[in-house]
């Protein structure tokens, strides 16, 4: 079994990360490739050049705070992909604010196609103007997936439904590709690394997460450190809908249930079983939730699971496995506070 390994850059960013951990990355990288199957080649040497300039262009040309640091990051590596793994958004995901015994809690579970990530998952210690805080990441990646900042909240994004434009999936995915390079907002995993370095409190993150302009359509899932605060954050580039805690819990999959959906020609949810998904969270049972990873059961966990995390922002704890599909692949990282 893998062991998560805690890794202490305060002080420094996700490029010190790298230096420490660069062998991992470029492994983690390699086997991506693997997603391509016998076009692995092709995809190395062809696709991830061009899409590294494009991402590159668009960083640059909307003026990205982190681009200095992805830079850095494109440099130590040395390898194609880097712009665009930073700001790729291609994945599915299960997670909820639930009110517990033990105080308001994030459930969360990160689907993603690419292999080994369950098996390299890396706690980064980082810090900011607005204090420090638990990043659940993998080396050379920029922005923030998940994160836990005791005393001040935790988060986690979900990737929205695909804005449908026309006759079919693969038209509406070029045309919403071409819309994000037009575009000039935050991709929205940066917005919550800007988030988690700034925001001294759980309402100052949810206003940032609400109103600032982003790159495109994301769910925030955001948990606060009193009773009541957790809420699930559906986006659009300058509009947004928020879902509060009712009933002990609010949960998102990867479809919009606020008056989002209603939105131009509609939206096509990332995966078949979101809706089964977001029902299964819905309907959990609280003594599952409060019970480790008892929860974490199918549709939730599914071929594509890579990692699953209960975090309590109050106390600034939280667990978390590395998973290979429905398998385990790490031993149970937990951070406890002294």
């Amino acid at each position: 079994m893998y062991r998560i390994p805690l890794a202490d850059i305060r002080g420094g960013s996700p490029v010190d990360l790298l230096d420490n951990y660069g062998e991992q990355a470029r492994k983690l990288a390699h086997a991506s490739m693997e997603v391509f199957g016998p076009a692995a080649g092709l995809a190395r040497n062809v696709a991830l050049p061009v899409a590294d300039r494009i991402s590159r262009a668009w960083l640059e040309r909307t003026r990205n705070p982190y681009l200095d640091e992805i830079h850095m990051l494109a440099m130590r590596l040395g390898i194609a992909g880097v712009y665009a793994l930073n700001v790729v958004f291609e994945w599915g995901c299960t997670s909820g604010a639930f009110e517990t015994a033990q105080g308001v809690q994030l459930r969360r579970v990160l689907d993603w196609g690419f292999p080994k990530l369950g098996e390299n998952l890396i706690v980064a210690h980082q810090s900011g103007p607005a204090g420090d805080f638990h990043n659940i990441t993998w080396p050379g990646i920029g922005s923030i997936y998940q994160a836990v900042a005791r005393s001040r909240f935790a988060a986690a994004i979900n990737q929205a439904p695909m804005r449908r434009h026309g006759p079919g999936i693969g038209t509406d995915w070029l045309r919403n590709r071409f819309a994000v390079h037009k575009g000039g907002g935050m991709p929205p995993a940066f917005l919550l690394r800007q988030v988690f370095e700034t925001a001294r409190d759980y309402a100052t993150a949810k206003e940032m997460l609400c109103n600032a302009p982003i790159a495109v359509p994301v769910i925030y899932t955001l948990v606060g450190t009193r009773p009541g605060e957790g809420c699930v954050i559906e986006r659009v580039e300058n509009d947004f809908a928020l879902r509060e805690i009712a009933n002990d819990r609010v949960c998102a999959a990867n479809h919009f249930l606020s008056h989002l959906n209603g939105y131009g020609r509609g939206w096509l949810p990332r995966s078949n079983d979101s809706g089964e998904r977001a029902r299964k969270a819905d309907a959990l049972p609280m003594h599952t939730i409060e019970a480790d990873f008892a929860w974490f059961t199918p549709p939730i966990a599914n071929p594509k699971s890579r990692l699953a995390l209960n975090a309590n922002a109050a106390t600034g704890e939280f667990s978390l496995i590395g998973l290979a599909g429905e398998r385990q692949v790490s031993d149970v990282f937990r951070l406890e506070q002294g």
